[in-house]
């Protein structure tokens, strides 16, 4: 029997952490469980002296095994921020994604993913991911349902705004986020980051931008919204430069 499931499904024994199998490319296989063979019937043991024999060879059972088959999306980019921080308008707006988009937390409860064309020859697979909280890394929230699916990303979009939560602003939300990735897996925060400061349409997030800039730096900061299309085309720029094409 052939399972077919996505690329990028990853095979595990169902009580242990151990990979059996990780399916990262198209038409890739692999043969989970072996088949029994099968014995020979009464037919294979007809003889001169036997025209009708009664017997028959027994086969040999296959392999049963119970697997847990997970799934990590296969995107380029993934885009990480706090609930409401603008990631589903802004797939929606340099792709043909289209996520739910409302004003309130945790529209996006599963990953979304969308193509982002540069030019004719290149484009890259970008990951709306579901909105990352604080204390995610240790299951909090959609906590490790949303931070799986980061591992295979090459580079991070980090998306922040200033929240109309007055205790809230973009620094310190970008330096929680930061822990988070670092909590889950240290090696996270050494790939490329590219900060953008979504929401650049209000005057209240420029505002903050200079301040943000200097904050972070040496992570590149860059002004967008997906309103207005300011500094999406520099984003998109920017990340085709990070991944080399």
């Amino acid at each position: 029997m052939v399972i077919r499931v996505p690329v990028g499904t990853q095979l595990f024994a169902e009580t242990e952490e151990t990979l059996i199998a990780d399916l990262t490319e198209d038409g890739q296989s692999f043969v989970a469980a072996e088949g029994g063979r099968g014995g020979r019937g009464n037919a294979s043991f007809v003889g001169a002296s036997r025209q009708a024999p009664t017997y028959a060879q027994p086969g040999i059972e296959g392999t049963e095994l119970t697997l847990r088959l997970e799934l990590k999306l296969m995107a380029d980019v993934g885009l990480v921020g706090f609930p409401n921080a603008g990631k589903s308008t802004l797939i929606s707006s340099i792709s043909r994604a289209r996520p739910k988009v409302a004003d309130y937390p945790f529209t996006t409860l599963t990953p979304q993913l969308g193509v982002v064309s540069i030019d004719v020859d290149r484009s890259f697979v970008v990951a709306d991911l579901p909105g990352l909280i604080e204390g995610a890394s240790d299951g909090v929230g959609l906590g490790h349902q949303f931070l799986k699916h980061i591992e295979r990303t090459q580079i991070f979009v980090v998306l922040v705004t200033q929240d109309l939560d007055p205790e809230r602003n973009p620094v310190t939300d970008f330096e929680k986020l930061m822990i988070e990735l670092k909590n889950y897996h240290p090696d996270l925060v050494k790939r490329p980051i590219i900060c953008a400061l979504s929401q650049c349409d209000r005057p209240e997030v420029v505002e903050q931008a200079e301040a943000v800039a200097k904050a972070i730096a040496p992570i590149k900061l860059i002004q967008i919204s997906s309103v207005t299309g300011l500094g999406l085309k520099a984003l998109t720029s920017e990340i085709a430069q990070g991944l080399h094409l």
